[in-house]
């Protein structure tokens, strides 16, 4: 009996101080968390327009250090670099050598330029520098859209290069009613596509950052893979939409694998980055992820909406659209007559080549190009605020590290 009772006796110390480390492990975590909570919060309010010159210094300090170590990676890979500039010299010999293969440079030189220009305009809409620039609102549905309107105005896709693509101009003997769904489609595929596969290339640094992150295991020096371990700590525990929505893309790319990843990638997905960090962070071969995805975004996705901008700009269903504007009572006839007039331009347009097209400004592409302009310049701005954000983080991590060997 007493020794049970020592027993005993011995053994509610042990749960008390079981408990009691448990408590200052649960408290512990909560003043961490709460730490970064802070240190979030101080980085969000770096911006331009609230503190002008440390933003900017900040800005400056991060890119210096960022040009620094992408100058000590090319480095170590000095052998490739060395390829790719002899191979660079002997394209720039034949280019400039006179010849009958030039023919075929000047065609090669304006495909590479053309597909380029739509890779780099996909890779700024999902790679993640600032907010985003949405390239497909403002240059590639556009683009999409011109043709359509052109298509059925000229009856031909035939249009004559030079002046397209960077001027429509109708081709003599277009006939009326010879366009179908599929001539526009084909018409703008290569760009179309272009642009996707540049979505699917952006979407490869959060894969390679939670992968390298995984394997190293040291701190990842991301908020969205930070978030996304937490999530994964209070997954039990998640009541909200978007957080459970978040799951399920995990969920489903964890376990489904290719196929998940191909479904996540061919609809419009906010939260799709979430995938590339699952990805990462479970260690999905590379050429998994990155195939879903190239065929998801440049293919799949990628003639959705082509096809949804097509149906809504063909000749038919623009003329209904511009009649119900005018049906809108008192506004409807002075909103319809700009967007008359413009389509009226547009039509003239396609068929006057050169200088001899109608020069009249219409407001609405004034307008447009002004949000173009003001779109870019938020994005250069926000990727201004996320570089100096960055380099805070740097300096709070070093503060830190310095408290804790103290």
């Amino acid at each position: 009996m007493d020794m049970a009772a020592n027993g005993a006796s011995c053994e509610q110390p042990q749960k008390r101080a079981g408990a009691k480390d448990k408590r200052n492990g649960k408290s512990t975590d909560f003043s961490v968390r709460e730490r970064r909570q802070k240190d979030k919060e101080d980085r969000l309010s770096l911006v331009v327009w609230r503190r002008p010159v440390t933003t900017l210094h900040y800005f400056l300090l991060e890119t210096l250090i960022k040009l620094k170590e992408l100058t000590l990676k090319l480095w170590q890979r000095r052998g490739t670099v060395f390829l790719v500039l002899v191979l660079c010299s002997l394209l720039s010999i034949a280019y400039s050598t006179e010849g009958t293969h030039q023919k075929h440079v000047e065609y090669l030189e304006k495909r590479f330029l053309w597909c380029a220009y739509w890779v780099g305009l996909g890779i700024l809409s999902s790679v993640g520098l600032g907010t985003g620039l949405h390239t497909f609102l403002l240059y590639l549905g556009p683009h999409i859209a011109s043709v359509t309107l052109a298509a059925y105005e000229c009856g031909s896709t035939d249009f004559p290069e030079p002046p397209y693509p960077d001027q429509i101009v109708c081709p003599d003997g277009g006939l009326e009613g010879s366009i179908t769904l599929f001539s526009i489609m084909s018409k703008v595929r290569l760009e179309a596509c272009m642009w996707g596969a540049g979505t699917a290339i952006g979407e490869l640094p959060p894969y390679f950052m939670a992968r390298a992150a995984r394997q190293s295991g040291a701190d990842p020096d991301d908020e969205d893979y930070e978030e996304f371990e937490e999530m994964l700590e209070q997954a039990e525990g998640a009541q909200d939409f978007v957080t459970r929505a978040k799951l399920g893309v995990q969920h489903m790319v964890q376990k489904v694998g290719f196929f998940g990843i191909l479904a996540c990638a061919s609809i419009p997905n906010p939260l799709f980055d979430l995938a590339g960090i699952t990805c990462g962070h479970f260690l999905v071969p590379f050429w998994t992820f990155f195939g879903a995805t190239l065929i998801g975004k440049a293919i799949i996705k990628m003639h959705i909406q082509k096809l949804f901008v097509i149906i809504t700009f063909s000749k038919h269903i623009v003329e209904q659209m511009v009649s119900l504007i005018g049906s809108v009572p008192r506004v409807g006839p002075s909103l319809q007559k700009p967007f008359s007039q413009y389509l009226e331009a547009q039509r003239n347009k396609l068929h006057h080549a050169g200088s001899s097209a109608p020069s009249d400004e219409n407001w609405l592409s004034w307008v447009f190009e002004k949000v173009v302009l003001v779109m870019v310049c938020y994005f250069v701005t926000s990727i201004v605020n996320s570089m100096a954000q960055s380099y805070a983080k740097r300096l709070q991590q070093q503060r830190h590290s310095e408290e804790k060997t103290k």
